[in-house]
């Protein structure tokens, strides 16, 4: 019998209510690992911020309690409990069990709103063991329980209120069936909580973590709003002026309504970096950007360039100012909200209503304008370091096209110094980042040819952080990498034409080491950040002993590890330690063995959850400020406990 005549309608099956979310929850929250259980929680929060949008709510709670679950509670105007007119169920009832119901569908409930999808509470409910939801309305609480998804009681009344009191309160807990781990993380939370706070200027997000040795409050309420959400990102950066450029401005519908508002506040920083600009619509981070980012961008470019020629600091023949000078030292929020958004981009990340370009482009175009006439001392600063960029980037381009006229003489464009693997594929091939001679000859001594690649690099790399760009260029380490890895740098990035999907830190297990490891970071954060986004970027955990007795043979990775170990193996009689501090300390076959077989070796993904706290930790650990680096060494002093100076 063929294939089709087994295939009929019978097959076809159909979800009800909430199935589909339970079967496919991926589609829904991204995933069911840490990060799809804290979408839960933004989803809710995300209903209590659209109330505060609407000038309802000025008060949301979250709470993590012992049992793993989390209530969010508001003081908005509480999910309608009267009968839906089409449904005949509450209106909580309706808005938790069925997706696409809401004030947000084309009804007057919301002119603005958040959240991604719409889909949240109903969500939520569906990926719950169990649910609760309380509403204060009209002088009275009413309360509905639910069991993953599906309503175990009616909505009924379980007590009163006063008459002035209304609000949501929503208490879940995930289902342990869907999710990989039921344990939050209050950091990452909480991260995501004062991002709200910054970008709704008044309204207080408390944070609450009742867990038995975790015990947390915390409270985010940002009167200055994005202005704060500037300096809060710039706080351990030099700043070249002390406040923040506020610009804003609306559209209106043709019926006077508001269309779209756009909030824009930026600083200049002394700082050699041009990506540090964060956009959102509706409150939802826009990580590939779009036409928010486009208007800006151009709007800038276009201000400094006509103000530079205006007042004579450009001439006449001179090149005009790129983006990138002009963004370089920039920190900027874009906050736009707007109706109907449309977003587009590989995660749906990317604002892709074409109209947004121009307003924000005009907005910002009037509003820069306006503060660089009436601050002609601060525009002077701003204009010199642009033009101080800009010289900059010419050295650069000259040293990079020096460097390419070099390289098309000679016989290979790649270093010399590199071993290179003999397959071709990218998806298969990895390169080791090695310290030394003496460790690079143990690595390709030891390595597999076929897939595997290695590059010594010669003592430390250049702080990029604190370099500017044609210096970088200038370091011959930083070069080898740039040809060797041959998908370019900053915006000529092409992550396409990368020649390796594993590019490995591997250094020695000492502080050294550990330098040299945070070097490359900062380098491919700074330069090739979407190495790091595409999880391209790995640390190699060498062995600190090798433990012998016997004919046993056991290599351990930490001090934990080493006494687990001799506990289980006896340490009557006493078997031989020896403590590897150098890759260069092991033979080839011990280097392969222990660090470099794919089939028994320990690599860390390095991963970029979060570029702002990203952002802000490499500002910390390798810019010029040392007052805040010693503070972050002492706070964290205690959590070092053994160190080989």
């Amino acid at each position: 019998m063929s294939n089709h005549e087994n295939y009929d309608a019978s097959q076809i099956q159909v979800l009800e209510g909430l199935e589909a979310v339970r079967k496919r929850p991926g589609m829904y929250i991204g995933s069911t690992d840490l990060r799809g259980l804290h979408h839960l929680i933004t989803e809710l929060v995300d209903n209590s911020i659209d109330e505060a949008i609407g000038g309802y709510c000025k008060n949301i709670y979250v709470t993590i309690h012992e049992d793993c679950s989390v209530t969010v509670s508001d003081d908005g105007r509480g999910i309608p409990v009267d009968i839906h007119p089409k449904t005949g169920k509450s209106a909580l009832e309706v808005a938790l069990t069925i997706l696409h119901a809401g004030g947000k569908f084309g009804g007057s409930g919301y002119k603005v709103s958040g959240g991604l999808h719409g889909v949240g509470v109903s969500v939520v409910n569906a990926l719950s063991e169990k649910m609760e939801a309380r509403v204060k309305r009209d002088g009275k609480v009413y309360r509905q329980l639910y069991c993953k998804g599906k309503p175990t009681t009616e909505v009924e009344i379980v007590g009163n209120c006063p008459a002035g009191d209304s609000g949501t309160t929503e208490t879940f807990w995930p289902d342990p069936e869907i999710f990989d781990t039921l344990d939050f993380d209050y950091d990452f939370m909480t991260n995501r909580m004062r991002e709200l706070a910054f970008l709704n200027r008044g309204v207080t997000i408390n944070t609450r973590d009742e867990r038995v040795g975790r015990e947390r409050n915390d409270s985010y309420c940002y009167a200055g709003g994005i202005i704060e959400f500037v300096k809060y990102i710039n706080d351990k950066k030099d700043v070249i002026h002390p406040e923040p450029i506020y610009i804003s401005g609306k559209k209106l519908d043709k019926d006077g309504s508001e269309m779209a508002a756009v909030e824009v506040a930026m600083q200049y920083t002394d700082s050699y970096s041009y990506d540090n600009v964060y956009t959102y619509a509706n409150n939802i981070s826009t990580i590939e950007g779009g036409s928010h980012l486009v208007g800006f961008r151009s709007a800038i470019t276009r201000v400094v360039n006509d103000y530079a020629r205006a007042k004579k600091m450009l001439k006449d023949n001179d090149s005009a100012l790129s983006g990138e000078d002009i963004r370089e030292g920039l920190t900027a929020i874009i906050s736009v909200k707007l109706v109907e958004p449309q977003f587009e981009g590989q995660t749906k990340t990317k604002l892709g209503n074409a109209y947004m370009r121009t307003v924000v482009d005009n907005t910002v175009t009037e509003g820069f304008s306006t503060f660089l006439e009436e601050n002609p001392h601060l525009a002077k600063v701003i204009i010199e370091k642009c033009m101080q960029a800009s010289r900059a980037r010419e050295a650069a381009r000259k040293a990079r096209d020096l460097t390419r006229r070099k390289s098309a003489l000679d016989s290979t464009s790649l270093p010399g110094k590199l071993a290179d693997c003999n397959d071709q594929n990218p998806e298969n091939c990895e390169i080791f980042m090695v310290e030394g001679d003496s460790a690079g000859g143990s690595a390709k001594l030891g390595r597999n040819p076929a897939f595997q690649a290695i590059l010594p690099l010669r003592g430390k790399i250049l702080n990029v952080e604190k370099t500017r760009l044609d210096k970088v260029l200038g370091n011959a380490e930083i070069q080898a990498m740039i040809t060797a890895f041959g998908a370019g740098y900053d915006e000529t990035f092409d992550i396409s034409k990368l020649r390796y999907h594993k590019i490995v830190c591997m250094t020695d297990a000492d502080v050294d080491g550990s330098h040299i490891r945070i070097l490359l970071l900062t380098f491919f954060f700074r330069h090739m950040r979407p190495l790091i986004e595409h999880g391209y970027v790995y640390i190699a955990q060498p062995p600190l002993y090798k433990i012998t007795k016997g004919k046993l043979v056991r290599w351990v990775y930490s001090d934990e590890e080493l006494n687990s170990t001799l506990e289980e193996i006896g340490r009557e009689p006493k078997p031989t330690i020896n403590r590897y501090k150098g890759l260069g300390e092991m033979n080839p076959d011990q280097l392969w063995e222990t660090t470099m077989d794919p089939d028994h070796r320990v690599m860390l993904q390095v991963t970029m959850e979060d570029a702002m706290q990203a952002d802000a930790i490499f500002t910390l650990l390798m810019g010029d400020k040392v007052e805040p680096r010693r503070e972050f060494i002492e706070q964290n002093s205690k959590l070092v406990t053994d160190l080989d100076i």
